[in-house]
């Protein structure tokens, strides 16, 4: 039984997928056409934290290289982007976010995301019965297309996960204190290029100002030991 077959198995309590399946095109896509090798020896070395998840938004060993080059010109169309990495033990829905823009992530570890339709989210409440799951195998990289909410990968084993975050430059960077908030979808901005969705479970992000708006169960991906 592959990996995937076996987390499909654990995991009945949620729609879960390959990454390959078609069900991930409202989604985003696989970025197959670049080497992200550069990237991948950098995360090699960092270890994984067992008693929460870790974001680092930037990296200047990762952005110095040529790959980030190739990304920025092309992929985000000429415009400045950061490179860095989330790495941890999460097994839970917690929240979701979204950004005006895509996001890349590159898996260095098998994991699982929960996503989720920024469409389905009315007057600012998404319900998790809504969550669909997707294995990620370890070496691939998608694209999250700007609709896609989605938030900190889950483990599938219980060493935890690694993967890297590109994003444009400034993304979850703190907000200005002075922004006037106009409309309704504003009262989710939560940082820089980040509109947050909390589940109410998650009081961590509630308070911190992150607007609980997730109804239903705070999924949890099952894994096993290794």
């Amino acid at each position: 039984m592959s990996s995937f077959e076996y987390m499909k198995d654990l995991n009945k309590h949620v729609p879960f997928y390959h990454i390959e399946d078609s069900k991930f095109k409202p989604y985003g896509k696989a970025v197959n056409e670049y080497d992200f090798s550069e990237l991948e020896t950098y995360m090699d070395n960092l270890a994984i934290p067992q008693d929460q998840n870790v974001y680092v938004a930037s990296v200047r060993e990762m952005e110095n290289t040529i790959i980030k080059n190739q990304l920025q010109e092309a992929f985000y169309g000429d415009m400045p982007i950061q490179i860095g990495y989330c790495n941890g033990p999460n097994s839970t829905l917690n929240g979701l976010e979204y950004h005006k823009s895509s996001e890349i992530n590159i898996a260095i570890t098998d994991m699982v995301l929960l996503l989720g339709k920024v469409q389905d989210v009315e007057d600012n409440f998404f319900n998790s019965n809504d969550v669909i799951a997707f294995f990620i195998p370890k070496g691939t990289a998608v694209e999250l297309y700007s609709t896609t909410l989605h938030f900190a990968p889950c483990k599938v084993n219980d060493e935890g996960f690694k993967t890297i975050v590109i994003l444009p430059k400034g993304t979850n960077d703190p907000l200005s204190t002075n922004i006037q908030k106009r409309t309704k979808e504003d009262e989710l901005l939560f940082m820089k290029n980040k509109w947050l969705i909390a589940h109410p479970e998650r009081e961590q992000l509630i308070n911190k100002g992150a607007h609980p708006g997730i109804k239903g169960e705070n999924i949890k991906v099952y894994q096993w030991s290794v």
